[in-house]
């Protein structure tokens, strides 16, 4: 026996474990068609593997598949040298096995031994990149603008090619602010949208969008119709486009077109509300935002005999506007109650959500004009839309194409899912998107 405290060589026992293993990456590529995946599952199994991640891609037809598996290697002491051998010739044969149904099938494999330990991916950033035609160039300034900010391209996902090609990033390590920096000089210089985005739960658990009326959901700013039905078109486009660019003060430019339009009756009204124009892709932004369970409110410093009849409409949950004063039938030139300015977007936006049970983050606020910069801030993703220049500084992500379906893309819905939920209501998908 030996002396208490002394170190003791033990030979192992026959019984004892020995283990071993090897983990490969096998990526297989080539032709897409059924079987692929499951001939290469059934091989790991037969081989014993044990799978530690699974990533696929279909482009064009051509698949990508990356398969990180690993290979147990254990036999008893006294068997080790000679198990061991069989597994390197277990190893070997699984990758016979699938070179041979590569080669029958005009695919290619490849095999890699990487580190057993997972690689743990952290949440980082979504880019959506939009553009009428998103191209080489685009992609290799907007990979560069990454690179420089630190950061790294984790995956590629496309997410429409029609009513404008958008593509979605996953980034992660990037310096988001210095990020943020150089897509906004880019999107400026390159002439597409570029929106940035934290991922995680906080980008699907979005619930409530709020959206600006005039030059937003329809073309017109609605005053300007009734200042044509009025014959003062020309100085109610002027206090109009002043307010708007944040040179006047909103109310008291609203209560100066106002009082031009004294005298006007329900058959004036009723003409500039037959004017008006949905912006392409109303329809369908609001019809799929309903598929999705989220509720809809529109806020405007417009009128309500117009938000109403857009609320019937489109069926949308809410709509808020300024309230004409008429007496006799006609226009007083007054509006009724308080003023629905930029401090009152924001606050119905919050009262929406507080009405509706959702948390302020999970709401989305989509306008164009200076009256909506407290609504996009209060908002937890305020979407600037074909909007002026210090909105879209102002804004977390800004929307330059013409389309307001295209706000679907920045949500991370794939056009593919709108056609599909289109069809199977018997929509018309083959329309251009009104």
């Amino acid at each position: 026996m030996a002396p208490p405290g002394s170190v003791v060589d033990v030979e192992p026992s026959e019984t004892e474990t020995v283990a071993d293993t090897v983990t490969l990456l096998i990526t297989v590529s080539g032709p897409d068609r059924p079987g692929i995946t499951s001939h290469l599952m059934a091989a790991l199994t037969e081989a014993g593997a044990e799978i530690g991640d699974v990533e696929q891609v279909v482009v064009r037809g051509h698949l990508v598949l990356g398969v990180v598996a690993t290979v147990a290697t254990s036999a008893s002491s006294a068997e080790s040298t000679a198990n061991r051998g069989r597994d390197v010739e277990r190893d070997v044969d699984l990758q016979k096995n699938l070179l041979l149904f590569a080669y029958t099938h005009d695919l290619s494999v490849t095999f890699e031994e990487v580190s057993a330990t997972p690689t743990e991916r952290q949440l980082g950033l979504v880019l959506t990149v939009m553009a009428p035609t998103v191209t080489s160039n685009h992609f290799s300034a907007v990979a560069t603008a990454i690179s420089h900010a630190g950061g790294n391209i984790d995956r590629i996902v496309r997410l429409a090619r029609y009513p404008v090609m958008a593509y979605e990033l996953s980034v992660h390590r990037a310096d988001i602010e210095m990020l943020r920096s150089n897509l906004v000089e880019l999107s400026w210089t390159m002439h597409i949208d570029i929106a940035l985005q934290p991922e995680g739960l906080g980008r699907r658990a979005q619930r409530l969008v709020v959206l600006d009326v005039d030059s937003t959901l329809i073309q017109d700013e609605v005053i300007e119709l009734l200042a044509d039905e009025a014959g003062c078109g020309e100085a109610v486009r002027d206090l109009t486009l002043r307010a708007m660019a944040g040179e006047l003060d909103f109310e008291q430019a609203l209560r100066e077109r106002v009082r031009l339009l004294a005298g006007l009756d329900g058959t004036h009204l009723a003409r500039a509300r037959d004017r008006m124009r949905l912006t392409p892709g109303a329809r369908t932004f609001v019809r799929t935002l309903n598929r999705l369970g989220f509720r809809v409110a529109i806020v405007s410093g417009g009128f309500t005999y117009f938000t109403d009849h857009l609320k019937a409409e489109l069926n949308l949950d809410h709509a808020f506007a300024n309230e004409l004063e008429i007496r006799d039938g006609v226009l007083t030139g007054e509006v009724i109650g308080p003023v629905v300015d930029r401090q009152r977007k924001a606050e119905l936006l919050r009262h929406v959500a507080a009405l509706e049970g959702i948390d302020e983050d999970q709401t989305v606020a989509v306008g164009d004009g200076a009256n909506d910069l407290d609504m996009l801030a209060a908002a937890g993703l305020g979407i600037a839309f074909n909007a002026k220049p210090m909105v879209r500084d102002a804004a977390h992500t800004s929307v330059s194409v013409p389309y307001l379906d295209a706000i679907l893309f920045v949500l991370g819905v794939r056009r593919s899912e709108v056609e599909a939920a289109d069809e199977a209501a018997g929509t018309p998908t083959n329309a251009p998107p009104v």
